[in-house]
């Protein structure tokens, strides 16, 4: 007995020794650490205090301490920034869907303010900015080495005031000036219409009333076309919008799937990671989905198109989105500022981040630009030219098999066709998507 309890003695003494050994030069690290953290912590009131005494002309202190606390912050990501309380107050406004801008959205790529995309219906889109344009001069003020919040106060003023915006384009030789009005930028989360047999929902933003606009627009349409089976599909256009609350992406997911994981988020600290599953329901019952995204598709919108695309819910056409898979967390502050922080990086139902990656397209479909038409606009005097065919030749056979219904099925055809046509003029992407569906709805059909 005596032996076996020298033998636990020893046991614990050794294990004594062994945790001191460990834990000494770790903690001298940690106390190493902190005392540098101290340091550096007095090093910068030192140089407050000195710029404060010895700067050529009077500083404002607390716009000084601002600038030190937001470089800080833009030094770890594009993000995150500090938000003043002006600031602050501005970004709740926009999560309700109206504020006073020109309608973009930017990001900073290599010191240069980017557009990531344009608003639907804003002063922005309409004169012309899009995705991926750089933004160099504001009125003539250079803005290369401003960070992105100083660009953007730049680019604020009073609703029907002018600015100037100086733009780079890829394909274009030279910069040029892009003049903007400023109005108070009205978001209609979800447009709504019909393409022939096929419904249409245009997301532009995912702001507090995404969700609820987009199952009312759903709903409306299909009584249009007198219920769901007179729909061949639907098309959810995610096209240059830049994103929004994570919230609103999880719930236009689950509008379409009646299972699954749509996203997860991952922190730093696995204890903090988060799933959000799918709830029974399909809004389209099963019609055929097709996802349009493009260069200007981001964040939210990414989640979507992601998690549709992984469950093999819909087909994704277009061109590859922004990539920006990163989740800020807005933390309040005092005096009502606030501090947009990246938090977490989230994750499709597969498992792949789409940070600096972005979603690929099932089908790869580029916009083209439009190009001015090579023959004459048609007068009174010129005819528009038009393919001669059989029926057009003099003394030419009917034909005696088709009855009056069948004929005019085939003109019903033809006018789908020919607005089909018409609007791969205007909107190729779309019109792709529509033929898209067609296709999938007469092979549903077919089995």
């Amino acid at each position: 007995m005596r032996s076996f309890v020298m033998a636990a003695t020893a046991g614990t003494l050794a294990g004594a020794l062994l945790t001191t050994q460990i834990a000494g030069p770790l903690l001298a690290q940690e106390q190493s650490s902190a005392r540098t953290v101290y340091e550096q912590l007095d090093l910068f009131g030192d140089i407050f205090e000195r710029i404060r005494a010895q700067y050529v002309e009077d500083v404002d202190e607390s716009e000084l301490i601002e600038a030190a606390i937001n470089g800080m912050l833009t030094s770890l990501d594009p993000h995150s920034s500090y938000l003043s309380p002006d600031d602050a107050s501005d970004m709740r406004v926009q999560t309700r869907g109206e504020f006073g801008g020109l309608g973009i959205e930017v990001t900073q790529e290599n010191g240069f303010v980017k557009v990531v995309s344009p608003i639907d219906g804003t002063p922005a889109d309409e004169a012309g900015i899009e995705a991926g344009d750089f933004i160099t001069h504001v009125d003539g003020e250079q803005i290369l080495g401003l960070n992105l919040d100083e660009a953007v106060d730049l680019m604020r003023g009073p609703v029907g005031s002018e600015i100037i915006i100086t733009v780079v384009r890829e394909g274009v030789d030279e910069p040029f000036d892009v003049t903007i009005v400023r109005d108070t930028i009205k978001l209609t989360a979800v447009r709504t219409r019909t393409e022939g047999t096929a419904v249409v929902l245009r997301v532009t933003t995912f702001n507090d009333q995404t969700s609820i606009n987009l199952e009312s627009g759903l709903k409306e349409a299909i009584d249009e076309l007198g219920g769901i089976d007179n729909v061949t599909g639907v098309v959810l256009d995610l096209r240059n919008n830049p994103g929004g609350l994570l919230t609103q992406a999880i719930r236009v997911s689950d509008a379409f799937l009646d299972a699954g994981e749509i996203v997860s988020t991952r922190g730093r600290n696995i204890a903090d990671s988060e799933r959000y599953n799918a709830t029974e329901g399909d809004l389209a019952e099963g019609k055929p989905l097709v996802v349009l995204i493009n260069g200007g598709s981001a964040s939210a919108s990414e989640i979507v198109a992601g998690a549709l695309q992984d469950h093999r819910r819909a087909i994704v056409v277009g061109t590859k989105s922004f990539g920006k898979g990163s989740v800020q967390t807005v933390i309040p502050l005092r005096n009502d500022s606030a501090m947009r922080l990246t938090t977490a990086r989230y994750y499709t139902p597969s498992g792949r981040s789409i940070q600096a990656l972005g979603v690929s397209p099932d089908i790869i479909v580029e916009q083209p630009r439009p190009v001015e038409a090579e023959e004459p606009e048609a007068t009174e005097d010129t005819p528009p030219r038009r393919t001669r065919s059989e029926a057009d030749l003099r003394g030419s056979l009917g034909n005696d098999s088709i009855t009056d219904d069948e004929l005019k099925q085939l003109e019903e055809e033809e006018a789908r066709a020919q607005a089909a046509a018409e609007l791969r003029k205007e909107d190729y992407q779309l019109a792709y998507a529509i033929d898209l569906l067609n296709g999938l709805s007469a092979l549903v059909k077919n089995d």
